[in-house]
């Protein structure tokens, strides 16, 4: 009990002092993480099959990623991200397009494609906030925008 609410405080602690750009890149995280547990629990069963008792928590992990991506969308910044902002948000619209047609069909190849260019901009955010830390930035300044 006393772990929990430990760990619990650390995480809330974590999220309130982050950075926006130190925010995306959690948020990227836990996505990737949700599709990764998808992944794995969508597999065959022995006789090839897909597996009925995991339909239901394979749905709970893409419903999260979705949830996040939206939560990315909503955050965006129009006037200040400009292009850069439109191009994400349309990126954005076709991962939850995408995903929810991977639901429906539980598609492994659909989950993978969307799953990898999250990670793809994972990285980007990683760089960019690391840049902007090493110039001497405030990390406050990553522009959720793009």
């Amino acid at each position: 009990m006393a772990y929990t609410n430990a760990l619990s405080a650390y995480r809330e602690t974590r999220i309130r002092t982050a950075s926006q750009g130190q925010l995306i890149i959690m948020l990227y995280d836990e996505a990737v993480k949700q599709l990764d547990k998808g992944l794995e629990l969508i597999g065959l069963n022995e006789s090839g099959k897909r597996d009925p008792a995991r339909i239901e928590v394979v749905g709970k992990a893409i419903v999260k990623a979705q949830d996040i991506i939206t939560e990315l969308m909503v955050s965006l910044d129009f006037d200040q991200g400009g292009d850069i902002a439109r191009n994400l948000f349309a990126l954005y619209t076709w991962f939850n397009r995408e995903l929810l047609e991977a639901h429906m069909g539980m598609d492994l190849v659909r989950i993978t494609v969307v799953r990898d260019m999250i990670n793809d901009l994972r990285g980007a955010w990683t760089r960019i906030a690391a840049k902007t830390s090493a110039e001497g930035r405030p990390s406050a300044g990553v522009n959720i925008a793009g």
